[in-house]
């Protein structure tokens, strides 16, 4: 009888151990994703006002459809390329949070 709860208590500490692993991954996971989002509202809205204020600038129609082209092009290509981004690092999140339940399944066989 013993030995079933030195074997318990063996488990709930590898269980223990395995999760706050899982949620390190997490935290720091996460904090990489809040840092790309931040980053990119702070260029979204600095380019936006950019845009803006050359479109103020123009004298002509053809001067301020060739600024707000170039803005929706730029804007578009950069929204892009930061989702992809943040599509890694969430999937990077998933792979880093199950990598220690992987360990532990693996020790069960």
């Amino acid at each position: 009888m013993v030995k079933n709860f030195e074997d318990l208590q063996q488990v709930s500490k590898d269980n223990v151990d395995v999760t706050l692993k899982a949620m390190g991954a997490i935290s720091k996971s996460t904090q990489a994703i809040a840092v790309e989002v931040a980053d990119y509202s702070k260029k979204a809205f600095e380019d936006g006002t950019a845009a803006l204020e050359k479109l103020f600038g123009v004298k002509s129609l053809d001067k301020a459809m060739e600024v707000q082209t170039e803005y929706a092009k730029t804007a578009y290509e950069g929204f892009v390329a930061k989702a992809s981004k943040i599509g890694e690092l969430y999937a990077d999140l998933a792979k880093e949070t199950y990598k220690p339940f992987e360990t532990l399944m693996a020790k069960a066989k």
